[in-house]
């Protein structure tokens, strides 16, 4: 190995590992949003907890915005609007009413439900090829859906979390699809921050007429801060910074690691179980989305 070659050698190593664990992280802490709503979703509601979370966030990316705000003429902001409504308000509300009834593990394994349904959707409506594999590994992911909602966790029914969770999953990936066909060319962070910035102004009346007539805990307002600031703002940065770096491709095998976290998380710190539901139903969502995306490569 000649002298280039050695100096070399570290420093991929070195990177790769730093990708690595940059996945991992953010990883962990997209899985911590099902914890953050787990804890928080009963004393403020679904509507209120979310429209923090779209404030704090898209105050977080309110930057990358104000730096490419001319590429954002006023004709472009009814669509933002709709996408946002469709891929941040009514998906965020969705999975914050199924954080109420149910284990926060349950939505994080539903969340994994989006890459499936971003094909589907392609193929249904913008007509896209999907094969006969990637079907195949469509329906196994719906045979995971349905595992996931006849099980039953501490005696309790998770039914309609998982259906709202698998809802949630299908709106996203509507908007994946919207944001692939009518918004690219422009500052993902940008979009970003528009698109949850007029999700929050749509929320905003529904999240003032629900708001808690009760003082909410301290705990609760942390969860909060930390689902906007931290979940969604600063996670959507690290997203897109890793995007940049290692495609988006690579960038989406993050898909893998939040459903292990959340369940992780809510088994670690809130003392919730794991069942085997919880685990069929898991195998057979990130198996499928892994056959997929191998299939789509």
């Amino acid at each position: 190995m000649n002298a280039s070659v050695q100096a070399a050698a570290p420093a991929g190593t070195g990177q790769e590992r730093g990708v690595a664990l940059e996945l991992g992280l953010l990883g962990a802490i997209w899985g911590a949003s099902f914890l953050f709503m787990r804890v928080a979703a009963d004393d403020f509601g679904p509507v209120p907890l979310v429209e923090l979370r779209l404030a704090l966030g898209s105050l977080v990316l309110l930057p990358f915005l104000w730096r490419a705000r001319a590429a954002f003429p006023p004709a472009l902001w009814p669509k933002l609007a709709l996408i946002g409504a469709i891929n941040s308000a009514l998906p965020f509300v969705l999975f914050a009413w199924a954080a109420q009834r149910a284990p926060a593990g349950i939505g994080a394994i539903a969340n994994a439900m989006t890459v499936l349904f971003t094909a589907l959707v392609g193929a249904l409506f913008f007509g896209e090829r999907i094969g006969t594999r990637r079907a195949a590994a469509l329906l196994a992911g719906f045979a995971g859906v349905v595992v996931l909602a006849s099980g039953k966790v501490a005696g309790m029914s998770v039914g309609g979390a998982v259906a709202a969770g698998a809802t949630a999953s299908l709106l996203y990936g509507v908007g994946i699809n919207l944001v692939r066909r009518h918004l690219t060319g422009l500052p993902p962070a940008a979009v970003a921050a528009a698109t949850l910035g007029c999700a929050a102004l749509l929320l905003l009346p529904l999240a003032v007429a629900t708001w808690p007539a009760r003082p909410v805990p301290a705990l609760s307002w942390l969860s909060a801060a930390a689902l906007g600031v931290l979940c969604t703002g600063i996670a959507f940065v690290m997203y897109y910074r890793l995007i940049a770096r290692i495609g988006a491709g690579r960038a989406s095998t993050v898909t893998y690691l939040v459903p292990l976290f959340g369940v992780g998380w809510a088994w670690l710190l809130l003392d919730e179980p794991l069942t085997w539901s919880m685990a069929l139903a898991g195998a057979l969502i990130l198996g499928s989305v892994a056959f997929s995306q191998r299939v789509a490569r």
